[in-house]
């Protein structure tokens, strides 16, 4: 009821938005009146406006207002937007706007025009871009803020308060204030709070944490986000080789990493290269998934090979033909939910070679049984199917689904090892383990399942109780 009523309240500010905009009210009152909404809200309405709705939105409000609206915008519609508008006030925007939202807005903007908003932009915001864009887009300083306050240790509390105040005014994430050296090496981090607090007569080195987590710039995502995740801070340092400070990550961008890591995550287990954007062009949505599809299409004609080398026991005994999908899609159940929970503990950088044995061996025990309980199902139920269903007698019907449930129970524990395995193993290797994708293992388990099956077939069903014909 509550997200209903959320939802409703979401359509009503939509709906004012649109009429403040669409209305013949002076420039001066609609800015008034849009000014007491949120910019998230702002930003949601952009796509519902015509071009000249927009230009007209632009030219009421003030840059600073614009600014915030842009950083709630996506950033290739961000791009979209800026193109619409006269150059000089698009690189007054982003001037603005937290630096490494500029930067990936600026990915958008084709070359020549980038260059041109460059170029227009403040020099202070042309110097942050620039040390921002010298990181890769996999390294954890192209995600940096250079919006932060940053005090020197040595001061009064009188003087650290008179600092604070002096760039307060250009800097809006005031809440942690970074402390550094006489030559700008990281020192520790203070609350507003404590320094707000604190009386005059207090030395400040009693209120600086000099424990504060860190990351180093040319550190990769990947490597650190589950350190940035553990810590529940507004912002994080983030450090040049030197131990300078070069700028900070917020919580709001470290949500954004996790949020893009499981995505990217998420493809992967659908045997995709990269995440598929709604627009993007039938080309490239098939360079994302065609090499996956080969791999998977040669493995596949593993599988059915491995299927041929059995023809005899399936020429005698066709009725296990019926059961053959029940023991794949188990086996390939089992090896994907093995895969997503190894993925999940390999988050854990310090996972030691003891833990991950013991991983594989907990996969497998539970898989076993599993496996024996959905085993002894099977023999139940499929011999009463076979009997009565078949017309088999019932030592025939008892002795093929006791085969079944003992192959059952052989291909789950195989796949929980498989499922396991591959994970640590593309994890030792240096590949992201997620690239060990769910169509890959149930492929894989598809292989396995087929040999265990048709194998106990034929040695139990046709080589010792010679039940063929």
């Amino acid at each position: 009821m509550e997200n209903t009523q959320d939802y409703q309240d979401y359509q009503d500010y939509r709906a004012e938005i649109l009429g403040i905009v669409r209305s013949n009210a002076s420039p001066g009152i609609m800015r008034n009146k849009l000014e007491d909404y949120h910019e998230n809200d702002l930003a949601d309405v952009f796509p519902d406006l015509s071009v000249a709705e927009r230009r007209k939105l632009c030219r009421i409000l003030n840059l600073d207002m614009l600014a915030d609206i842009f950083e709630y915008i996506d950033e290739k519609q961000a791009a979209e937007y800026l193109d619409e508008m006269d150059v000089r006030k698009a690189a007054a925007i982003l001037s603005r706007m937290e630096t490494d939202a500029v930067v990936d807005v600026l990915r958008m903007i084709p070359k020549e025009k980038r260059a041109l908003l460059l170029e227009l932009m403040d020099d202070e915001a042309r110097k942050d871009m620039a040390v921002i864009a010298a990181f890769d887009d996999e390294e954890i300083g192209s995600r940096m803020t250079t919006n932060y306050i940053e005090i020197r240790e040595n001061l009064t509390v009188k003087q650290a308060m008179t600092e604070l105040v002096g760039q307060a005014a250009k800097n809006d994430n005031i809440s942690t204030i970074f402390m550094v050296t006489a030559d700008h090496t990281f020192y520790g981090a203070m609350d507003l709070k404590d320094l707000i607090t604190a009386r005059q007569d207090t030395r400040l080195e009693d209120l600086i944490v000099t424990s504060y987590p860190y990351v180093y710039g040319h550190e990769l995502i990947d490597d650190c986000i589950e350190k940035l995740k553990d810590y529940s801070e507004n912002s994080i340092p983030i450090l040049d080789n030197d131990n300078k400070l070069l700028g900070v990550i917020t919580s709001q961008s470290i949500v954004d990493l996790v949020d893009d890591e499981m995505g990217e995550d998420y493809a992967m287990f659908a045997g995709l290269t990269a995440e598929e954007d709604l627009k993007e062009p039938l080309k490239e949505s098939m360079k994302k998934r065609l090499p996956w599809l080969l791999v998977l299409l040669a493995l596949g004609t593993v599988v059915s090979s491995v299927v041929g080398v059995f023809e005899q026991v399936v020429s005698q005994l066709t009725i296990i033909m019926c059961f053959q999908s029940l023991i794949l899609d188990m086996a390939g159940n089992v090896g994907t939910q093995s895969l997503a929970v190894t993925i999940r503990v390999l988050m854990d950088e310090s996972l030691t070679g003891k833990q991950k044995v013991e991983l594989v061996f907990k996969e497998m025990r539970i898989a076993f049984s599993n496996g024996a309980i959905l085993g002894i199902l099977s023999f139940l139920v499929l011999g009463l199917y076979i009997a009565l269903f078949k017309g088999k007698t019932w030592t025939f019907a008892y002795a093929v689904s006791g085969c079944i449930g003992l192959s059952l129970m052989v291909a789950m524990v195989i796949s929980g090892a498989v499922g396991t395995l591959i994970p640590l193993f593309f994890k030792k290797i240096n590949i992201d383990p997620a690239v060990a994708s769910g169509p890959l293992i149930t492929t894989i388990n598809d292989l396995v399942a087929v040999v265990a099956y048709y194998g106990l077939c034929g040695i139990l069903l046709i080589g010792v109780l010679h039940l063929a014909g």
